[in-house]
């Protein structure tokens, strides 16, 4: 029967799994009860298990059937997250977040129960694969870079040696209509970093502040100072994002601190800016704290790559999505989005691609939607049997194409 057929009637049991996944959201690098359920659904099928020993990531390795004329039989890798966010879950869902302060309002959900659904699609057709798959179930996705455990503990060589290609997917709850499979070629999502800042005075009483050292003042200067370098500094069709979070100081209004603590996002699209940043920021407020007599502690942290997708692997997956799908339900980003994905590291190891696939409810306005992270942000189960069968394909497809070359 034809991939999508098989998922089609998988639907039912991937939207429980889902909803299971959803009212139990777990953050980080530990998710005990997610990882309990992943193994459950992979449990009576022919896949070799292995368990991370620094988070509980899952990796499960299907061995190909299929004759193969190379002793190196192919071998392709897909990836789900598994990870929810510090979100106080707002959307009214019969199947709402049973715990407090934690939402899956990524999406992470739905890419695990869509690859829980391409083991199975998989698994039935295993005859057909003259290499493996594997299947990476990662954790801390969400700031907590889960895809260096998973490849410093061999997720890339789980089938015994390299991959030679990797696939992953995330939803979006707004950009695009119902059930639109995005992809872009070349640089698709930012780098992201990490600024923290802490400005260092001297404090004194509201009434008298030539007697202080003002912090506050001071790092209000640099929120502002930092938007204009960017318009200053950096050139407007190789863009950067800063967006300050988190604005602290002082306990009472007529007192003047000792500090002051600003942190933000740093999003690049190039490593030229990105480095360009890492020496532009800190000699801008350590020359505005000089400048009003005070000291700055300044921490600029490296975190998520870009995500550079491989062209071949791009074109092979949208070559995928047309002929599972038809041409309406294919488009490509005009231009990257300044999201980040720890995804970034395997592309940095193996040819790969990532997929935005809209879980948009169906009739919903798509521009208005709550985006991804909102406590409102809303994901359609009607994606989830699409999903699982794009994984699949993917696997059987490029295994097919590879061992054929050799």
């Amino acid at each position: 029967m034809p991939i999508i057929t098989d998922a089609k009637a998988l639907q039912g049991d991937l939207a429980r799994f889902r909803h299971q996944l959803h009212q139990e959201p777990e953050i980080g690098l530990d998710l005990p009860r997610t990882q309990e359920k992943v193994l459950k659904a992979l449990d009576g099928l022919p896949y070799e298990i292995t368990l991370g020993e620094s988070t509980t990531s899952v990796t499960a390795v299907l061995r190909g059937g299929a004759p193969h004329g190379s002793p190196a039989k192919p071998a392709v890798l897909l990836r789900a997250d598994m990870d929810g966010l510090p979100v106080q879950e707002k959307t009214g869902a019969e199947y709402t977040s049973k715990i407090d302060g934690a939402m899956h309002a990524c999406g992470h959900d739905l890419h695990t129960a869509m690859l829980a659904g391409a083991a199975t699609l998989l698994a039935e057709r295993r005859h057909e694969l003259a290499g493996d798959v594997v299947l990476m179930f990662q954790p801390g996705e969400e700031g907590f870079d889960g895809a260096s455990h998973m490849i410093r503990e061999g997720v890339l060589d789980a089938a015994g040696r390299r991959v030679d290609a990797a696939y992953g997917m995330h939803v979006f709850s707004a950009l695009e209509p119902h059930g639109k499979f995005c992809t872009r070629p070349g640089v698709m999502l930012s780098a992201s970093d990490g600024l923290c800042v802490t400005v260092l005075g001297a404090g004194g009483h509201g009434s008298a502040p030539h007697s202080a050292k003002d912090p506050v003042t001071a790092a209000a200067e640099m929120v502002t100072a930092l938007q204009v370098m960017i318009t200053r500094q950096f050139n407007m069709f190789d863009p950067v994002v800063l967006s300050v979070g988190v604005l602290q100081a002082g306990t009472k209004r007529n007192i003047i601190p000792e500090t002051a603590r600003i942190e933000a996002t740093v999003r690049t699209f190039s490593e030229e800016s990105r480095e360009k940043m890492m020496t532009s920021i800190p000699a801008l407020l350590k020359g505005i704290a000089a400048a009003h007599g005070l000291d700055v502690d300044v921490e600029y942290r490296a975190e998520y790559p870009l995500s550079v997708t491989d062209v071949d692997e791009t074109n092979t997956a949208e070559d995928v999505i047309r002929g599972l799908f038809g041409e309406g339900r294919h488009t490509r980003f005009a231009t990257p989005l300044s999201g980040s994905e720890d995804f970034s590291r395997v592309m940095n190891e193996v040819p790969s691609t990532f997929i935005g696939l809209s879980a948009v409810p169906p009739g919903a306005d798509h521009i208005a939607a709550a985006f991804n992270h909102s406590p409102y942000a809303t994901f359609d189960d009607g994606v989830l049997a699409d999903g699982a069968a794009l994984y699949a394909e993917l696997a059987l497809s490029r295994i097919a194409t590879l061992a054929a070359r050799s």
